[in-house]
């Protein structure tokens, strides 16, 4: 039997999950779950099939997701992650054990999409299956991370599925869990990063002792109080303290710090309490006191920690970088902060709490400055008004086509940048768009030198992120960076603004979802006459979108400096 979740009906129907849940309470033949949780119910696919006939609604069954189902099904959901790494042997040449009748719907995916998009489609869907079990690191934040680590060769000991691994140079991964570790080492592969990925407990079993990487990013696990607190004890690893048993995170810390060489940069993401627990000032004091502890960003959910490996004989730093804010302003600040590290001193972090929190320090600004902002603001949001939208009592009925057939059709070109984060720096010959240049509609901020293989961008393509960010662009010359899809259209027949209106609206590029997805998104077949209308409305919107965004910034920060400026007596 073939097994469904509310997320692939979804697909399927080509609705949101909130039909799909209004469905299962109003109607009493929808199908009942047959396997799952109740939190996360599976469905007969056939059954599912037979009830979307009975009741009208039109339904697709894509080559990937039919792939995907079917793959699914030849086992039990424990050993998911098994059948997802045999697809990859298989996508990768080698023998996978698999049945059949699944390898033959592999073999017609990689050759619509190519091994190495069949198989990211693959890894998108296991995490939506299991992602109570499996933790992966958001895209934009993993480019953040790798970005900051300063590239090279790259470790990471708590590598998942190797999310933060594939934009290295070289790569070390290791992972509890073994077919996590086994898709992760194929998805390096079929990058061509040179890398070795092992399974085992990182703290209890090191698979890399001895090696030093120019670099350590990692995203442990949180709050896992049986580390190997006692067995541990002793570890030559704790240089700056013992763990106590309620710090992991400390422990995964010093962990990272041994296995980078001296000189070497570790990211490491953190629970925002391991920044004031009682239990790790003692650890905190040493690592500001050694200079290790270079950075700690806010970033609202979690924090980042920024450590550097002291060389032999280095001065530790006298100032520590606290900053509270967003992915689109920590490269900007930490680059501040290396050129003139002005942060918070050392020495007034040394008290009796050792407390590191970014929030502590967020008090910038004077009556002044609240006063220029509060202007700004009000200038900001007089500018939030939208499209003039009419109301039609009954929707238009449109002839729709997809993305996918657009491009089989030519109207379009797809372009996946095969760019990798560390080959942007801050100078070059040909200017880079990030995907923080994207998100901000800001001018490219990066530099790489010219190498064959670089998309050059064109005035009038569409590009989009991993997150699901959509922007026109205007200037022609820059080169599309990592991890960015572009869309190249032929201005005769298809709008600009019609298009990126319509991938913002398909939900195809949502958080979280394969980039592959946007080839299912429904675009009206329009002439270019009728497509103009759309696009500017599209584009107006998108325009709100900006300035929103730009209002929410300064009024953050008019909040901010208020709150600060009744707090000290400055304001009345």
């Amino acid at each position: 039997m073939t097994y469904v979740n509310a997320g692939d009906i979804a697909r399927l129907a080509d609705v949101g999950r909130a039909a799909v849940s209004n469905w299962r309470r109003r109607h009493d033949d929808f199908p009942q779950p047959v396997g799952g949780t109740a939190a996360s119910p599976l469905f007969s696919l056939a059954e599912v099939e037979s009830w979307l006939r009975r009741n009208g609604k039109p339904y697709e069954v894509s080559q990937a997701d039919l792939t995907w189902q079917r793959l699914r099904a030849a086992g039990d959901d424990l050993h998911l992650g098994e059948l997802v790494a045999a697809a990859g042997d298989f996508l990768e040449g080698r023998p996978s054990g698999l049945r059949a009748g699944v390898t033959e719907l592999l073999a017609d995916l990689a050759a619509e999409r190519g091994p190495l998009d069949a198989f990211e489609f693959l890894c998108e869907r296991y995490v939506e299956a299991h992602s109570r079990q499996l933790a992966v690191t958001p895209a934009d934040l993993a480019e953040l991370m790798s970005r900051l680590s300063g590239g090279g060769a790259l470790l990471d000991p708590a590598c998942g599925i190797g999310t933060l691994l594939l934009g290295a140079k070289a790569a070390l991964g290791q992972e509890l869990s073994g077919s996590s570790a086994r898709i992760a080492q194929i998805r390096l592969r079929m990058r061509g990063v040179a890398g070795h990925v092992v399974a085992g407990d990182s703290l209890r079993h090191d698979g890399f002792p001895g090696e030093r990487a120019d670099a350590v990013v990692c995203d442990p696990p949180f709050n896992e109080r049986a580390w190997g607190h006692e067995e541990l004890a002793g570890d030559p690893r704790w240089e700056y303290g013992l763990p106590p048993r309620g710090e992991p995170e400390l422990a995964w810390v010093q962990h990272c710090l041994a296995r980078v060489r001296p000189g070497g940069t570790v990211v490491i993401l953190m629970p925002p309490a391991a920044a004031s627990r009682r239990t790790g000032r003692r650890i905190r004091a040493n690592l500001l006191r050694g200079g290790a502890l270079r950075a700690v960003i806010a970033l609202g959910g979690a924090d980042l920690w920024l450590l550097r490996r002291p060389e032999a004989g280095e001065r530790p730093p006298a100032q520590v970088l606290m900053f509270n804010g967003d992915l689109a302003t920590v490269w900007p600040a930490w680059l501040e902060f290396q050129r003139d590290p002005r942060g918070v001193p050392v020495i007034d972090l040394l008290d009796d709490e050792v407390d590191v929190s970014p929030l502590r320090f967020d008090r910038r600004g004077t009556p002044a400055e609240f006063l220029a902002e509060q202007e700004g603001f009000r200038q900001a949001a007089s500018s939030l008004t939208g499209p003039d939208l009419g109301v039609l009592e009954q929707p238009r009925d449109l002839n729709m086509t997809t993305v996918g057939e657009l491009a089989k059709a030519g109207l379009l070109a797809v372009h996946h940048s095969a760019m990798k984060p560390d080959e942007v720096a801050d100078r070059g010959e040909v200017p880079v768009l990030s995907g923080e240049d994207v998100l901000l509609g800001g001018v490219p901020s990066g530099w790489a030198g010219s190498a064959d293989g670089q998309i050059v961008i064109e005035s009038g393509d569409v590009v989009t992120t991993p997150a699901g960010v959509v922007r026109v662009i205007a200037e022609s010359g820059a080169v599309l960076g990592p991890q960015l899809t572009l869309y190249r259209l032929d201005p005769a027949r298809l709008d600009s603004d019609f298009l990126a209106g319509f991938l913002r609206a398909g939900g195809g590029l949502s958080r979280g979802t394969s980039r592959l997805d946007a080839r299912r998104t429904r675009v009206p077949r329009l002439p270019l006459a009728e497509q103009r209308p759309y696009g500017a409305a599209f584009r107006r919107l998108a325009e709100l979108d900006d300035a929103l965004r730009a209002a929410t910034r300064r009024g953050e920060r008019l909040i901010r400096l208020g709150l600060d400026g009744l707090a000290s007596g400055h304001l009345l």
